[in-house]
């Protein structure tokens, strides 16, 4: 182990390694042994010179080393073998969701909770997207492509490694084909037997919201459940949620986003479900103008589905983040039939379930509607949380029913 860079940390700041809590943050580091690269591998030691962790290092980031295995000082985990157990695990337990053919499409590594940090990979059928979000899976990039093209053979694995956290590791974006075809403009999958189009080269994230696939089930079975529900569909993008209550048997939606080719894509998503000429309208502007707007007209519906985009990316965004918040969700719940159903999310790691709920709270207060928290949500189950690593449960929703 001499070969490799130490961090001995400051007396009593050793409890979340020992937890193993994977992230290891600057302010607990009393020195650092050695002159370690971005993504080399360290070894994590207590004030009193205890071995601790393995971890990759990155001078850039507040976290300083995200951590990998908490076993004896002997056991380096560097070898491939070691990175092809973690992924082969990963990918063993998305098989149950794959099984059937009905769902094509899902999260085969969730990064820290797979136990590989900043390794995001989603499958699309026979396209696979990766996504390197550190400087430890930077550095061992080709490797990971390796073992992925051995493991999963697809026709393609597509990198999109463009996303902002790069940045906090003095990461440049990337983006491009990493071996076997291009991929297709967009790429059609089956999610629980409904067909999608995804844009794996320019979509949100990897392309498509696979972390709602749950939670588009239960807004397909809330509609079920009732007759001719009519629903409001915000920050709609390609128009998941509105597939998903027609082929509950929705009698009417409406889909609100800012962008008119997400619109356009939503609407060749119904036709891909044989829902072209559903009674649907398409509504292109803010949703928080829009909502104010809709109101005015004295429109109503059944259902209404807030999926906004993340308001908070750290904790100083929390306040204003909490002001959006309640703001969608005070319009809303004005506009919500007695009995009628508020589906109501935020992907916003900062924002934590117990002050979502709260702001949520005073958003009904305000507008003087009665609800009642009938469900709970969070991101499907390909999306897994590690008990370590609660930062994981980044997205959390309630259902909410409108009394009287």
């Amino acid at each position: 182990m001499s070969e490799y860079p130490r961090i001995i940390l400051h007396a009593r700041r050793d409890v979340s390694v020992r937890r193993r809590h994977p992230w290891l943050f600057s302010g607990a580091i009393a020195r650092v042994e050695g002159k370690p690269e971005p993504g080399a591998l360290v070894a994590v030691h207590s004030f009193d010179g205890a071995f601790l962790a393995w971890g990759h290092y990155s001078a850039a980031s507040q976290i300083r080393a995200r951590l990998i295995a908490w076993e004896d000082a002997d056991f380096v985990p560097e070898m491939p073998e070691f990175w092809r157990a973690r992924l082969e695990q990963a990918i063993a337990a998305r098989q149950p969701l794959l099984a059937d053919g009905t769902t094509t499409a899902c999260r085969l590594v969730n990064a820290e909770s797979d136990g590989i940090p900043g390794l995001v990979v989603d499958r699309y059928g026979e396209v696979v997207v990766v996504q390197y979000l550190s400087a430890g899976t930077d550095a061992r990039r080709e490797l990971f492509n390796e073992l992925l093209v051995e493991l999963l053979h697809p026709a393609t694995l597509y990198e999109r490694s463009d996303v902002d956290v790069r940045e906090k590791e003095r990461l440049t974006p990337r983006e491009g084909l990493l071996y076997g075809e291009e991929p297709p403009d967009v790429v059609e999958i089956l999610e629980n037997g409904l067909r999608f189009g995804v844009d794996v080269r320019h979509g949100h994230k990897t392309g498509f919201y696979l972390d709602q696939r749950d939670n588009r089930a239960l807004v397909r079975g809330a509609v079920a459940q009732r007759k001719a529900s009519t629903i409001l569909n915000t920050f709609s993008y390609t128009g998941g949620f509105a597939v998903y209550a027609l082929a509950g048997g929705a009698s009417a939606v409406t889909n609100v986003d800012t962008s008119a080719e997400a619109l356009r894509v939503g609407r060749e998503n119904l036709a891909r479900n044989g829902f072209a000429a559903a009674n649907v309208e398409d509504i292109e502007g803010d949703a928080f103008t829009v909502l104010r707007e809709l109101h005015s007209q004295k429109r109503a519906f059944d259902i209404v589905i807030l999926d906004p985009p993340k308001f908070a990316f750290t904790q100083g965004d929390v306040q204003r983040a909490a002001r959006g918040y309640k703001d969608i969700n005070m319009q809303a719940l004005r506009l919500l039939n007695p009995g009628g159903l508020l589906f109501t999310f935020s992907c916003s790691g900062a924002i934590s379930a117990d002050l979502f709920q709260k702001i949520v709270f005073g958003a009904a207060l305000d507008v003087k509607r009665d609800a009642q928290i009938v469900g709970r949500m969070t991101q499907s189950s390909d999306h897994p949380i590690a008990l370590t690593f609660p930062e994981g449960e980044y997205l959390k929703g309630l259902v909410c029913r409108i009394v009287g």
